[in-house]
């Protein structure tokens, strides 16, 4: 007799997304212990930051992007860091509770970020 094994993968993929939503809301939480500069007043504002993140990077950035590609491939590519931290700025001033202290701020606490969420979902999802 064979039995059936019911395989949801819809729902595999939703937790994974709220596993990663997750490890960045705790990748942020910790930017402030490494950087004075950032500062977020609940795990909530950091739940929120997370998001508003995560919509902005997958929504409007690839625009952003595409749009200075050509300063990108002038630069090498390093303009891609001033990107990621006019984006982490941008929602600093949009999230109430997260809070950048200025620009280059911004492209420091980015990158560090960028490196504690991927070391996050390195060590925490599977691929």
């Amino acid at each position: 007799m064979q039995t059936h094994v019911r395989y949801f993968p819809e729902k595999k993929q939703t937790l994974k997304w709220l596993a990663l939503w997750l490890i960045n809301t705790v990748a942020l939480l910790l930017l402030p212990y490494l950087m004075s500069s950032v500062v977020i007043d609940s795990f909530g504002a950091a739940l929120l930051a997370a998001l508003v993140l995560g919509l902005i990077n997958a929504l409007v950035k690839p625009a952003l992007v595409l749009l200075t590609l050509p300063v990108t491939v002038l630069t090498l590519g390093l303009f891609i860091f001033v990107l990621n931290g006019l984006v982490f700025w941008f929602v600093s001033g949009l999230v109430p509770g997260f809070y950048v202290a200025g620009f280059w701020s911004a492209i420091a606490a980015a990158t560090l970020y960028s490196v504690i969420s991927w070391a996050l979902s390195t060590l925490f999802l599977e691929n």
